[in-house]
């Protein structure tokens, strides 16, 4: 039984009278001192049509604070102006009997994390993020939010959710509020230490690489620093200080863009006058001259950008481009998830970039699978080294092989009808046809067919409830809940995480002589295998290098486990031995 008591939780409009009387009452109040003369948390937030206004604050002195955002704050701060004209504002007075300085910090940073993944939020306000190291009491944290949570949900649920709903959100995993480990903690200072160098010296076009497996934690680490560049950036002594950069955060794909633009557009860092700040590197060259640097730009799957000309775009190079447009570029690089033959990199083109490169930082620790060293080693092994040894072991992460896709598509279902285990989806190699935007002459949709099983491709069935449909059109691929009917592939999932996934290797994956080879022929993915004309007028075929990163992708999406079912017989076989340990 556990001896941490529950926080006291106490809600009062957001006025001068509420809080004048609060505190008259509170003086014989038992919980006065936690109140009153502790370090409080505080949340105050304001509903219109249905949608809510938040800001989430910390204070040694509650009542002090609470005149200040009344009386002085809205004279020079505009996300106060509306709060503190609304007759129906509240707020949430936090206090507990542990509270110091630190643990409220870090209270007021796991607020920020899950508030700015729920979705019936508008405009989440806080000007810093507050990570703190080991202090007295930090080994109560977890325990002490939970409570807070639990206190706040009952409250208001729609403001207040399930901690299993703001888990499983696409934001919640790319949220810039997540704690940093020591590995991004230390490449996040080196990146700001050497943008502030470079916009010190008067440079321009210089590069920092952030490199790391799938799972490594790069997309978190790149949130955290764009949010911190809005709020501005210091050096260790806090001697020299920049304020009010001119920022811009581009990924090359939808899902992770429509991501991006749901945390930006909550924390107030793109508006309708300045709606650009996250986008797309296309629109961005075509928009951004030269002649006009912007003073950092943030590339995410940097690895995506073109390496050729292709449609809209009419350069030769995007990262090229992009180096032109900026002071500073840092781009979130993996070789092993370039999945185009018009993204891939040949040798004479990153010697190119060795002058730009001012920094280059590796990210080794793998965040996402929570599985021992050993299944990440297996997997990398069938990816790396094209092997398949026995599947070790595993107390913490499910992996499993099936003999059919029926059970697959099943055990899928299952996991995702469990509110703990919500996102999860069925994912395949790119082995069926599907053209976008088209039907197929002969069917309603495209579809993943293997003997008499088969779903639809992705991003073609649509939400039947309207209502819904509305409310859901913002959100990622795997985030709306009709999407559990179709099959996922690397344009919808890459760069993103699932609870659970199951994947369906299709034909182009086989095994032979004990290999794991790539059959061209088995793969639908034209922008795979079709062949590339090189620097020097060569035409080559890079298909067995981009199909193993299309399997290096969808292998490494299941956060708690993977079940997979492959489609040729001989490497279903080597799979189900492996399960049983031959």
């Amino acid at each position: 039984m556990s001896l941490i008591r529950k926080p006291v939780v106490e809600t009062i409009l957001f006025d001068k009278p509420s809080i004048n009387q609060f505190k008259k009452e509170y003086q014989t109040s038992k919980f006065k001192k936690y109140i009153l003369d502790y370090p409080t948390v505080y949340i105050v937030n304001d509903e219109s049509k249905k949608k809510y206004d938040v800001y989430v604050g910390e204070t040694s002195d509650i009542y002090r604070r609470t005149l200040q955002h009344i009386n002085q704050d809205p004279n020079t701060r505009e996300d106060w102006k509306s709060l503190a004209k609304s007759s129906s504002a509240e707020m949430l007075i936090i206090g507990h009997e542990y509270f110091n300085k630190s643990l409220t910090l870090d209270i007021e940073n796991r607020l920020m994390l899950y508030l700015s993944s729920v979705d019936n939020i508008n405009q989440l306000y806080n000007r810093r993020s507050n990570q703190q190291n080991e202090y007295y009491t930090s080994e109560y944290f977890e325990e002490i939010f939970t409570k807070v949570w639990k206190e706040l949900h009952q409250k208001n649920s729609k403001l207040f959710p399930v901690e299993s709903v703001i888990k499983d959100s696409a934001v919640f995993k790319a949220s810039p509020f997540h704690k940093l480990n020591k590995e991004q903690i230390n490449a996040k200072e080196e990146i700001k230490a050497k943008i502030l160098e470079t916009l010190n010296t008067g440079l321009d076009g210089q590069l920092i690489f952030v490199t790391g497996a799938a799972g490594s934690g790069k997309t978190v680490l790149l949130s955290s620093l764009f949010y911190e560049l809005f709020q501005g950036i210091a050096d260790e002594d806090d001697q020299y200080r920049l304020e009010k950069l001119d920022n811009y955060l581009l990924v090359n794909h939808d899902q992770q863009l429509t991501v991006y633009q749901q945390i930006a557009r909550k924390l107030n860092l793109i508006n309708k006058q300045k709606n650009d700040r996250v986008g797309k590197p296309t629109s961005f060259i075509n928009n951004y001259s030269p002649d006009n640097k912007v003073d950092v730009i943030l590339v995410d799957e940097a690895h995506l950008l073109w390496t050729q000309g292709k449609q809209s775009y009419r350069g030769k190079n995007q990262l090229q481009d992009l180096l032109e447009r900026a002071r500073v570029v840092v781009a979130v690089f993996d070789l092993d998830q370039v999945l185009q033959t018009n993204q891939y990199w040949e040798d004479s083109e990153l010697l190119k970039l060795e002058s730009r490169i001012t920094a280059t930082i590796n990210l080794e620790k793998q965040m996402r699978i929570n599985s021992s060293p050993e299944t990440i080693q297996w997997i990398r092994n069938i990816i790396d080294e094209h092997t398949i040894g026995d599947i070790p072991k595993d107390k913490d992460y499910d992996l499993q092989i099936f003999d059919n896709a029926h059970d697959l598509e099943e055990r899928i279902r299952q996991k995702a009808k469990e509110t703990d285990r919500g996102l999860s989806r069925v994912i395949a190699t790119f082995d069926w046809k599907y053209i976008q935007n088209k039907k197929p002459d002969d069917d309603e949709c495209w579809m993943v067919r293997d003997q008499d099983w088969e779903m639809p491709w992705n991003l073609q069935l649509e939400e039947e409830d309207k209502v819904q449909k509305r409310r859901n059109r913002h959100l990622s691929w795997a985030e709306q809940p009709h999407t559990i009917n179709e099959v996922g592939s690397t344009y919808t999932v890459q760069g993103l995480d699932l609870n659970y996934a199951g994947l369906i290797i299709g034909p182009s994956v086989q095994y032979h002589n004990g290999r794991v080879i790539f059959n061209r022929e088995g793969s639908h993915n034209k922008n795979a295998t079709q062949r590339r004309t090189m620097g020097d007028g060569s035409s080559e075929t890079l298909t067995d290098t981009l199909l193993k990163n299309e399997l290096n992708v969808l292998l490494t999406r299941g956060v708690n486990g993977l079940y997979i079912y492959a489609v040729d017989e001989g490497l279903r076989n080597a799979l189900l031995n492996a399960a049983r340990g031959k």
